[in-house]
């Protein structure tokens, strides 16, 4: 069951917007999403929030100036997701471009786990580096910093994941560390190592190092951090809006790298209209397949690629992965749908499910899936180390999965052996002999911190459109904002007559639907069954492109019979 809300429009900022120039559907649109004032709405970079209020940026600025002064050798330890892979890219290049002796390696999750881990530490220190620099991770690597240091390795930590009680023994640069003023917590792994350069290219410029020359332009791995800010699904303040609408210029233009223009081409997706939606949903999950099934030293061998033809075969080779991840996602997700069969999940306020033969590579995939189609905290086990099984989360709003874990982890000690992540995502590890146990401590914590208005899906949309507001131009006009986590994209409710409707592709409807006596074409995904002559829907504009043509048609996102 699902209940509709209207998004609430705040009375002053709407007219703001409003004196402000805007149209007044589009400024009910931005009020409705938190925009007090047109400002909000400058995407160029020099509205970008200044680095200086980062916590130690400065000094970590003045460190890698000296390391590379002193042509130190700097090794960067990356996650294996996609936000990973486009921050150990931007470290790469960029430190490069900045005059350092930069290497990478990026653990294999099957074989050393998620961040700077001990063990990791010791892989690391065959190469001999002076520094290692984490991307995307170390916020929580107390032990393999002490690892480090028995080695006489200095650690530098880029991260943004929410901090533990204890904090490594190193230089962090972390937004969400205790004590940082910046005043955006969400810029992604990426973002943090982009913001980490620019520090670093103004201290070398305060040494006098850019005297007489041209400084290197970091805005050319804008494409990188567009790509990890939309796929790991951080939200889209206005500031990282600015960082993606950038990243999306260049890659309309065709300035993106090689390694993102064959993602684009092995997708089939055109990069002149580049979007959010083609980041999140057909790049980062090719790039995310590699971390996923195999090694994402595969993935970063394709974004760091300085040629087209090298780019498209390691392009092609991630669609392979990716086809085989979406195989072995569909086949745990039907396993898993049978194993609920026999539960009710109305009954429960979350779902955690485990299996022997499970992947450890997909379990997040899933865990999703089962989320969206139950609208619970899901958690999905598969086997890790041997006596381990390991699990990826996804939540609901109103549910912190990480403060959640972090309660089952301090009412019963010894379950959880190690745990972390965000509000809506998070990872952790449990005896395998101890899953039952676990289940029951996280379904008490989901009653005590859920109640069944919360368990109820809501869809929130803008309301209804006139007919008049039904045309391409808008479509356009929409589809050229930034949307995304925490900036939704817009979707309306309004009641429509159903004229005609098919089956194309064998799994989709295609209709005609009329309202106020105008017809329009639409949508609906992965439904065969037909719809009522009159239904009150859910919907999204679209300004769909078809053999050099454009036009209007309208993607329905949920139904119900109208009376």
């Amino acid at each position: 069951m699902s209940r509709i809300v209207t998004r609430s429009v705040p009375a002053d900022c709407h007219s703001t917007l409003l004196a402000q120039g805007l149209s007044p559907l589009m400024a009910r649109l931005y009020a409705a999403r938190g925009i007090a004032g047109s400002d909000e709405l400058d995407y160029g970079l020099k509205a970008l929030l200044p680095y200086h209020d980062m916590k130690n940026i400065q000094a970590m600025a003045r460190r890698l100036a000296d390391a590379i002064a002193g042509g130190a050798r700097m090794l960067v330890v990356a996650d294996y997701d996609a936000d990973g892979a486009t921050a150990c890219t931007v470290a790469v290049k960029g430190l490069s471009m900045l005059g350092g002796k930069v290497d990478f390696i990026v653990p294999n999750r099957f074989e050393y786990g998620y961040g700077l881990t001990p063990e990791i530490v010791d892989l690391a220190a065959q190469s001999r580096p002076d520094i290692i620099v984490t991307v995307d991770n170390g916020i929580a690597s107390v032990a393999g910093v002490e690892r480090a240091r028995a080695l006489g390795i200095e650690v530098l930590i880029t991260d943004h994941h929410l901090p533990g009680d204890e904090l490594p023994d190193a230089l962090i640069v972390n937004p969400n560390q205790p004590g940082c003023g910046f005043p955006s917590k969400n810029l992604a792994g990426v973002g943090v190592m982009f913001y980490v350069l620019m520090a670093l290219r103004a201290e070398q410029r305060q040494r006098g190092i850019y005297a007489g020359k041209t400084e290197p332009n970091l805005g050319e791995l804008l494409d990188y951090v567009a790509l990890g800010t939309v796929a790991d699904v951080v939200r889209l303040d206005q500031n990282n809006r600015i960082l993606v609408e950038n990243g999306l210029r260049r890659m309309r233009a065709g300035r993106m790298a090689p390694g993102i223009a064959a993602l684009f081409r092995i997708a089939g997706r055109a990069h002149y209209k580049a979007n959010a939606f083609d980041l999140g949903f057909t790049l980062g999950p090719r790039l995310n397949a590699a971390g996923r099934l195999d090694d994402m030293s595969l993935g970063i061998a394709c974004l760091l690629a300085n040629s087209e033809t090298q780019a498209m075969t390691l392009a092609q080779e991630l669609d392979r992965l990716n086809r085989e991840r979406r195989v072995i996602e569909h086949g745990m997700q039907d396993e898993a749908l049978a194993v609920l069969a026999s539960i009710d999940p109305a009954d429960r306020y979350t779902l955690a499910l485990y299996r022997e033969d499970w992947h450890q590579g997909v379990v997040g995939i899933v865990a999703s899936r089962l989320k969206e189609r139950f609208h619970r905290p899901s958690i999905v086990f598969a086997p890790g180390d041997e006596g381990e099984i390991k699990g990826s989360g996804r939540s609901i709003p109103g549910f912190h999965l990480r403060d959640a874990l972090d309660l089952v982890y301090k009412r019963n000690p010894g379950l959880i052996l190690k745990f972390g992540g965000h509000a809506m995502a998070a990872g952790l590890t449990l005896a395998a002999a101890r899953f039952a146990e676990f289940l029951h401590a996280f379904e008490q914590v989901g009653r005590e911190l859920l109640d069944e208005n919360q368990l109820t899906r809501t869809i929130e949309t803008d309301g209804g459109l006139d007919v008049g507001d039904l045309h391409l131009p808008l479509a356009e006009q929409l589809a050229a904002e930034v949307w995304g986590q925490g900036f939704p994209v817009p979707y309306f409710h309004d009641r429509f007559a159903v004229m005609s409707q098919r089956v194309v592709g064998d799994k989709h409807l295609k209709l005609r639907i009329a309202k106020q006596g105008q017809e329009f074409d639409a949508m609906l995904f992965n439904q065969v069954d037909w719809l009522p002559d009159n239904i009150s829907a859910v919907y999204q504009l679209v300004a769909n492109e078809w053999q050099g043509r454009k036009e209007l048609q309208i993607y329905l996102q949920h139904w119900a019979a109208a009376e």
